[in-house]
C-alpha cells in the first residue's frame, strides 16, 4: 500500500493496516484514482507554519491537505494533521481522541475526493460524509 505515516508528533495510532485498506476503500467508494498518501502528524506550531506559508492564514487548524500530483490525479497527497487540535477537538465534541484522528483523517481524504467546506453548504456535505466513514470504519 503506497500509504505513509509520519510522526513529527507523536500520535496513538492502532491498527495501521486496517487503516490503510480502509482509506483505500474510500477514494473507491468516491471513484477518485489514488496513488500515495502520506499523513504527517504534528503539533499546532508546526501545522501553523505550513498553514501561514502555503495558505496565508494566521490561525490554527486541525487538518490541511495537499495534492501533489500534477493533474491533481491520481492523488499523490499529503495530509497534516495537527495532534493537538484533535485532541482539543475531542475534549469539546466529547468523543474519543480515536474517533476525532480518524474524523480528520477521512476529512483530508475527503479533499482529495472534491468535497470543499468553505461554505455552511458545503461543510454539511463533507460532515456527513465524514459520519458515514466513521461510522462505516467503526462498525
Amino acid at each position: 500500500m503506497n500509504i505513509y505515516f509520519h510522526f513529527q508528533k507523536q500520535a496513538k495510532l492502532e491498527e495501521r493496516n486496517k487503516l490503510k485498506g480502509f482509506i483505500q476503500s474510500i477514494f473507491k467508494t468516491e471513484k477518485t484514482a489514488f496513488a500515495l498518501l502520506n499523513v504527517i502528524f504534528c503539533d499546532d506550531a508546526y501545522l501553523l507554519g505550513i498553514n501561514q506559508a502555503f495558505l496565508n492564514h494566521h490561525y490554527f487548524t486541525d487538518v490541511i491537505s495537499f495534492n501533489l500530483a500534477e493533474n491533481k490525479m491520481p492523488v499523490q497527497g499529503e495530509i497534516y494533521i495537527s495532534v493537538d487540535r484533535v485532541c482539543e477537538n475531542a475534549k469539546d465534541l466529547k468523543v474519543s481522541f480515536k474517533q476525532e484522528l480518524h474524523r480528520v483523517i477521512f476529512h483530508g481524504i475527503l479533499h482529495f475526493c472534491g468535497y470543499k467546506d468553505k461554505t455552511p453548504g458545503f461543510q454539511k456535505q463533507i460532515r456527513a460524509k465524514e459520519d458515514f466513514y466513521i461510522d462505516k470504519y467503526f462498525s
